[in-house]
């Protein structure tokens, strides 16, 4: 049945086809997501950020490699990589360095990578982890003639006079503690309740902090596979001219990012359905690389660095994203690695007795652990030095939380800007869980 006759049918029809689809979606991804969000918790309670700023001063190599790998270890939330890249620049982090970090953040994460897998194929996986880097490369190389010192040193003036960057965060553990969790070695973490809670506690912020974006993913792509016709896809991305058909499906594709408003792992679900409605390989890499440009993004950069900077970052990143894609494009095509076939479908219609049910089931038995490992963690010694931001719901730590603010002469903090604008602007709605250090 296509598009044309799911609407003849009448909308509570096409509703209900587009709302099965979406749901299908994520129960083909449900074990990837549990894993993936799982393996992101435990690898932020085990590993310190507390010498990010002293070794991202410059753009050199070794600083964006430096910045590559704490960036890989940090959520894959957008909101909160773009917080965590201004407040980095802000203590004296290169800018270049801290959009490196920003887009390893968001691009080169297990999560992503494992949904990928299980959604379109091993190929786009793939390319995530060939793509990712070549942007990075693209952006460490251009980052000096794009930005420059003197805009630089602008945006850091900007950034000096908004409050919210001041370096005054209130720590819910004394610095020399702190700095003595930071050292435990890895085995005693690894054995550590305390530490197992702090990952579950990590694991189950994310999870709350996206549930809107994945959500939207889901329901964006069920609607979108369901409804859309081929000859509007036909329309939006060219076939059939040869290289430029190529160019212009990469350029496209981080436009369709800016308008869809879906970020962070949400947008894997969208690239789906972009895939089978025939856009390149490349314009499907292209697009899930530009979760960093949607429109409530652009809006932040414009708060944070001015509109001006905002402008140029948009066109940096776009045509960093689309040159990454069309490399990527030709490395699979020349390799042969290029899925032959779309896929007819983007996920079951139904439930079967099959390896993603039992996947299923088994990742939310180890989900059920670590929710009892998150609710009990006080019990456990763990939360020490951590606070849940009381709008997204996101963990962080005190001592290096992006944003924070007060309330009723409590300290409050938050994983970005824009949570606490939000809180500020209406307290008593988030005031139950604003209750500072966990």
């Amino acid at each position: 049945m296509n598009a044309t006759s799911v609407l003849a049918t009448g909308a509570p029809v096409w509703v209900g086809r587009s709302l099965r689809e979406g749901f299908f979606m994520f129960w083909a991804t449900l074990w990837p997501l549990i894993l993936g969000f799982g393996l992101s918790g435990a690898v932020q309670a085990f590993v310190s950020h507390r010498q990010m700023e002293r070794v991202m001063g410059d753009h050199r190599p070794g600083a964006v490699a430096r910045a590559s790998g704490l960036g890989m270890i940090s959520s894959s939330c957008s909101y909160a990589a773009t917080a965590m890249a201004k407040s980095l620049f802000a203590k004296g982090a290169d800018f270049v360095a801290a959009m490196v970090f920003m887009f390893a953040s968001t691009n080169l994460v297990v999560e992503l990578a494992i949904v990928l897998v299980v959604l379109i194929g091993w190929q786009f996986a793939a390319a995530e982890f060939i793509g990712g880097p070549l942007m990075i490369v693209l952006l460490a190389l251009t980052g000096g003639m794009v930005i420059g010192a003197r805009r630089a040193a602008a945006a850091r003036r900007h950034l000096a006079g908004d409050e919210a960057n001041e370096h005054q965060m209130m720590a819910g553990v004394s610095p020399a503690d702190q700095a003595e969790r930071d050292r435990e070695s890895w085995r005693d973490k690894l054995t550590s309740k305390a530490a197992w809670s702090d990952a579950a506690g990590y694991t189950m912020a994310d999870l709350t902090m996206l549930r809107r974006e994945l959500a939207a993913g889901y329901l964006i792509a069920g609607f979108l596979a369901v409804l859309v016709p081929t000859g509007v896809w036909n329309a939006v991305f060219l076939h059939g001219h040869g290289g430029w058909t190529l160019v212009e499906n990469a350029v496209v594709g981080p436009a369709i990012a800016i308008v869809s408003f879906v970020c962070s792992v949400g947008n894997v679900a969208l690239a789906a359905a972009l895939w089978k409605g025939g856009i390149s390989f490349g314009g499907v890499v292209s697009f899930i690389f530009a979760d960093l440009i949607t429109l409530p993004l652009l809006l932040i950069y414009r708060k944070y660095y001015g509109w001006r900077l905002t402008l140029r970052l948009l066109g940096w990143f776009w045509a960093v994203m689309a040159v990454a894609g069309l490399i990527v494009q030709a490395i699979f095509s020349g390799a042969g690695l290029i899925p032959a076939r779309r896929i007819a479908t983007i996920a079951p219609t139904h439930f079967a007795w099959n390896y993603t049910a039992v996947l299923n089931i088994v990742f939310l038995v180890l989900f059920a652990v670590l929710f009892w490992l998150y609710r009990n963690r006080r019990r456990l010694g763990g939360g020490a030095g951590l606070a849940l931001d009381p709008v997204c719901g996101m963990q962080v730590r005190t001592a290096d939380a992006p944003a924070r603010s007060t309330y009723e002469g409590h300290p409050v903090w938050f994983c970005s800007d824009r949570c606490r604008e939000r809180f500020e602007a209406d307290p008593a709605r988030f005031a139950a869980p604003a209750s500072g250090v966990m």
